[in-house]
């Protein structure tokens, strides 16, 4: 799709979109499970896809709090986030990749005018090394982190604050999300939810979604947004 192919109807409900960055943006779920996978070797335990849908979405030290109880670990979460943190940095420079369709999308709304925004469970040091990876970051109009909100997700503050950043209300504005507790927290703020599953979670059921996504390549997610491709 190119930007000269592109029809904004001047009645356009949807003023903005907000991303989740795990797992949506980028392959940072698969490269979360090769960390968890490694921290729990080294101490003679397992992961599971169990635990891993517990972890997805969460806040990094909720996330890794989840992961102590599961397997009754002696250990911090904040000792965890830090050699986990190790981990990843060895794994963002070769094994990072934006998931299909991320780019031209993202193409798409700037040739819109549709601002974008991000909004995610991440740390800030670790969206800043993401995002810094492939200069994406000074092409949305805000980041929240973790550090932005008390309530992480399943709870709706992330996403009500990204509404009050793009100066809209949330039923305004298009979340694009690929989890469950992620889903979960924007329709609870009212928004209208995309959901973009990829492997085992195409399965699962995403209640009060609006869209469930093949990709992020889905013309359906630009169709919802009012612009329609002509041939």
């Amino acid at each position: 799709m190119t930007h000269d192919s592109l029809k904004i109807p001047l009645d356009r409900r949807l003023q903005a979109v907000v991303f989740d960055l795990d797992g949506l943006m980028f392959n940072t779920e698969d490269l979360y499970q090769q960390t968890g996978s490694e921290v729990l070797k080294r101490r003679g335990k397992e992961v599971s896809d169990a635990l891993i849908d517990q972890m997805m979405g969460r806040k990094s030290l909720e996330a890794l709090q989840v992961m102590i109880d599961w397997h009754q670990l002696d250990d911090t979460a904040e000792g965890l986030a830090a050699e986990s943190m190790e981990i990843m940095a060895q794994l963002i420079p070769t094994q990072l990749a934006p998931m299909p369709g991320l780019l031209a999308l993202l193409a798409t709304l700037e040739g819109a005018d549709i601002p974008k925004g991000i909004a995610t469970s991440s740390s800030p040091d670790f969206v800043t090394q993401v995002l810094g990876r492939f200069g994406l970051g000074p092409r949305f109009s805000f980041v929240l982190t973790s550090a932005d909100i008390v309530h992480g997700k399943p709870a709706p503050d992330i996403y009500e604050l990204a509404a009050a950043r793009h100066h809209v209300s949330p039923a305004e504005t298009m979340v694009l999300e690929d989890s469950q507790i992620g889903c979960r927290a924007a329709v609870a703020a009212g928004a209208y939810v995309v959901v973009v599953p990829s492997g085992k979670r195409v399965q699962y059921k995403y209640d009060g979604a609006s869209l469930v996504a093949h990709s992020l390549a889905d013309p359906r997610i630009c169709e919802a947004l009012g612009l329609e491709s002509q041939a």
